[in-house]
């Protein structure tokens, strides 16, 4: 055997036994599976009860918590359910060394906002359609804004954000 072809057997070799990287899917079922633990863990310390739900949906993984009264996880308008996603966020970046877009959702208070704004959108797309003139909505958190800026994206029109936070709001815009 030459020695060339000994190069090119551990070259071979190299590539089967290099690990292949996860695919995006599994980086993000592996995001929920750490989130979980950390919410099961924080769950535990609290003395809640409460089911977990893991999925991925589209871009991004989720973790929703149904239980008998977890209202306290979520807050009078959802600021500690924010805080809690930021703190799972902040649990898998430890963990990955990877940002984290996770979204939480607490007894279906997040799935229940999203009808609303979705619902809301529509009504205020339909107006500026009408008068052609611009709608600024009150202020709201990141992902309310994702969703209606979403909606109007779907619609064909423009939406931008305006302000500073905590106090940043969505502007719908003619086409």
């Amino acid at each position: 055997m030459s020695e060339n072809e000994n190069e090119n057997d551990v070259e071979a070799t190299s590539d089967i036994d290099a690990p292949a990287r996860p695919s995006k899917v599994e980086r993000l079922e592996a995001e929920g599976d750490i989130a979980a633990d950390y919410l099961e863990e924080l769950l535990d310390i609290a003395d809640l009860d409460g089911d977990l739900d893991m999925d991925v949906e589209g871009d991004r993984a989720s973790v929703s918590i149904v239980g008998a009264d977890l209202s306290m996880l979520v807050g009078s308008d959802g600021e500690v359910l924010e805080a809690l996603q930021e703190l799972t966020r902040l649990a898998v970046y430890r963990e990955t060394g990877e940002r984290s877009r996770l979204m939480l959702d607490i007894s279906g208070h997040r799935a229940a906002k999203r009808e609303q704004l979705v619902e809301l959108a529509g009504r205020l797309i339909a107006q500026v359609r009408e008068t052609g003139e611009r709608v600024d909505l009150e202020p709201m958190s990141s992902f309310e804004r994702k969703v209606v800026h979403d909606e109007v994206t779907a619609a064909g029109l423009v939406s931008e954000s305006e302000g500073a936070e905590p106090r940043r709001y969505v502007v719908i815009l003619p086409a």
